[in-house]
């Protein structure tokens, strides 16, 4: 924590700045995080890490702005005169974070954007060559009318074969995705549009863990709707391994 000390009175001054940018963020905090009757800067960043990636890509920040914070209002003597300031660079840090916090990231920046879908009349052969030149694992099923399915998944995949090579049947040249199209066992997907945030896509997911249940993907389409093509998918996984350019 660093600050300048004996400024002047003035415009827009840099504690001005950093004061607007961090009620900005705490504003946020308060919207989004939704566990806690303690709307208190740092108690929202405790509690909103847990479950939001964009709070976790801040944390260390947020909690020294928040001390920051304290320093510079316990030290203001006037409705706008501050006896102590922080430098520029603090001051630019915490309004690009404001940034990131008013306008998050879409889902769709951190999905897998080239996805791959087939029907269920498609041959499971050219799904296995896509998994092998691709090494991606979830694949969108639709019908004939361009209308969602099911959600295929290499797992799903590997199940179906390893039940077919107990019974020493496995015919590849003959097999079909519906031959593996277990309707009581189906993936839980869930659909948003391609301009849904990143805390949208999280918001899901916790639902369905809180429900007991496992997402398995998300999928995004212009719209949000189920028949629509699929832009990109986003897993629980995503979530947890995305790293902002800050």
């Amino acid at each position: 924590m660093t600050v300048t000390h004996l400024k002047t009175n003035k415009e827009n001054s840099l504690s001005e700045r950093f004061e607007i940018a961090f009620n900005q963020i705490h504003k946020c905090l308060i919207d989004k995080v939704k566990d806690t009757n303690d709307d208190r800067f740092k108690n929202l960043v405790e509690v909103g890490m847990k479950k939001h990636s964009l709070i976790r890509s801040f944390y260390n920040e947020l909690c020294q702005f928040a001390k920051l914070r304290n320093a510079i209002v316990h030290e203001k003597v006037d409705y706008d005169f501050y006896i102590a300031e922080p430098h520029l660079e603090i001051v630019e840090r915490i309004e690009k974070i404001s940034a990131y916090f008013m306008k998050p990231e879409t889902a769709l920046s951190i999905a897998t954007k080239e996805v791959h879908h087939f029907k269920e009349d498609d041959c499971l052969a050219d799904v296995l060559s896509c998994i092998r030149e691709t090494s991606y694992s979830r694949f969108p099923i639709y019908n004939d009318k361009g209308e969602f399915l099911w959600l295929l998944t290499a797992t799903y995949i590997l199940n179906w074969l390893t039940d077919r090579l107990a019974d020493q049947v496995i015919d590849l040249n003959n097999a079909k995705i519906s031959d593996i199209a277990n309707k009581k066992e189906k993936q839980l997907v869930a659909f948003i549009s391609k301009t849904s945030s990143i805390f949208k896509a999280e918001q899901i997911f916790e639902s369905f863990h809180k429900e007991g249940k496992k997402l398995e993907a998300i999928i995004i389409t212009l719209d949000g709707s189920e028949n629509e093509k699929p832009l990109g998918i986003v897993t629980s996984y995503d979530l947890i391994e995305i790293d902002l350019d800050t």
